[in-house]
């Protein structure tokens, strides 16, 4: 899913400093309005992933249906912030020119959003019920598509004119939309669904069950929101710098971004492991593969921050040759290791406690770190509100020194809670690993 970004910002670049702008302008507006959704309907899979490790298939299944209820009853105000984008416009005080590819662009990912949702909700079943090979099969065709489909639109061939930053969501959609369809055949053919009954009938909507999503996914879409707007309205603001630092920034975030797949899948996992053993009774193994897929996250995160650190501006030149964009995203990536270890920190924790379908303290910490200590202290230090930041952290350097800082109180915060929740449980419990020692799966 990353690589459609990663596809985008390589051709815009390509394309030249205002379409790269009017991309990071976009994206960000795109994926503020995206990721509330699609909280809300993720809520399916730890709800989902117990249901299938309690073995009760009918009613795993019916989750899918109840999560496109869900979805459907809040995308219509999404297409309009998409259609009419002039509140991000002004937020990010973008040129004529940039304005007008931004508009094309999310003109082009409105028809994009929902089949993309319904996607989501497949996606979050899958994982639920242990299954994202299909998933992964589906999204690595649809890359192979959007590549060419990308080039084409963005510069254009024959009597097609060279687009630009609006041909990227031109060819997003063309993608979500097979993309579906592709997952209808599925689910009509593929045997492994049969037991759910997803494809026999469209469970009406069942009150019990929206509730149960809403009271979930509502705040896991906030936490999300928090989490990615955190960081897109770094865009907006570092646009009013220009086009050239708004284009650094644009390359630096999908680096990051990009590395971000990594602990995020290990969070998926866990998260899926946990849901499927508390259904099934397990709570001695939901708590120590909780701990452990922690452990694992960090450590690969760690070794993938120093190598990306070390080899930063080899990196860097994938993306693009002009050395004044690359000028701008060097000292972003100075923070790439600390960044991305509270990154996948804070990502693995938090899934372990939805899980557990506790979402509502996640958010607090996220608001707290992330719009607190990241978007707020990143505004205050980035444009030297207070007059006293030094020269070396205004502009975009300042506002990454503050979004990492965020992200080391929410990885703090979250693993900290999580270690005091699995305490709590255990000792009501009077639970102790089998053939461990209490330390194997937390702090003692």
């Amino acid at each position: 899913m990353l690589a459609f970004s990663t596809v985008d910002t390589m051709m815009a670049a390509r394309a030249g400093p205002t379409d790269l702008a009017a991309l990071a302008i976009g994206g960000a507006a795109y994926i503020t309005v995206f990721v509330g959704l699609m909280g809300i309907v993720l809520a399916i899979s730890p709800i989902a992933g117990q249901l299938f490790g309690a073995k009760h298939y009918g009613a795993c299944g019916a989750q899918l249906h109840q999560g496109h209820v869900v979805g459907a009853g809040a995308v219509g105000a999404r297409l309009l912030v998409l259609l009419f984008p002039q509140p991000f416009l002004e937020l990010s005080r973008a040129s004529p020119e940039v304005s007008a590819k931004v508009r094309g662009h999310l003109m082009a990912l409105a028809f994009a959003l929902p089949p993309a949702l319904l996607f989501t909700a497949f996606r979050g079943f899958n994982t639920a019920v242990s299954r994202p090979k299909i998933v992964m099969l589906l999204q690595l065709g649809a890359l192979v598509l959007k590549v060419p489909l990308t080039a084409l639109f963005v510069f254009g061939a024959g009597p097609l004119p060279a687009l630009g930053a609006p041909g990227c969501g031109i060819a997003t959609a063309v993608c979500m939309l097979l993309q579906l369809g592709a997952v209808w055949l599925i689910l009509k053919r593929d045997p492994f669904y049969a037991r759910f009954h997803i494809a026999d009938h469209f469970s009406p909507p069942h009150r019990a069950s929206l509730l149960a999503l809403v009271r979930l996914g509502v705040p896991m879409g906030g936490s999300i929101m928090i989490e990615v707007t955190g960081f897109t309205f770094m865009a907006f603001f570092i646009s009013r710098l220009g086009a050239t630092p708004v284009a650094g920034h644009q390359i630096a975030v999908n680096l990051v971004s990009l590395m971000f797949m990594m602990p995020l899948a290990i969070a998926n996992a866990s998260s899926t492991l946990v849901a499927q053993r508390i259904g099934a009774g397990d709570m001695d193994d939901a708590y120590r593969v909780g701990w452990h897929g922690l452990e694992i996250g960090v450590a690969i995160s760690a070794l993938m921050g120093g190598f990306v650190f070390l080899f930063r501006e080899p990196i860097l030149g994938l993306y693009t040759r002009d050395a004044v964009i690359m000028a701008a995203a060097m000292p972003l990536l100075a923070w790439v290791a600390v960044f991305h270890i509270a990154d996948a920190a804070q990502a693995i924790a938090g899934f372990v406690l939805r899980a557990y379908r506790i979402a509502v303290v996640p958010l607090v910490i996220y608001a707290i770190a992330i719009w607190g200590v990241g978007l707020a202290g990143g505004y205050a230090v980035g444009f030297n509100v207070t007059g006293l930041t030094p020269p070396a952290l205004q502009g975009a350097v300042g506002m990454w020194f503050a979004a990492t800082s965020g992200l080391v109180v929410a990885g703090t915060g979250m693993c900290a809670f999580l270690a005091w929740m699995i305490r709590r449980r255990a000792a009501q419990a009077g639970w102790r690993p089998r053939g461990q020692e209490r330390s194997d799966w937390g702090p003692d």
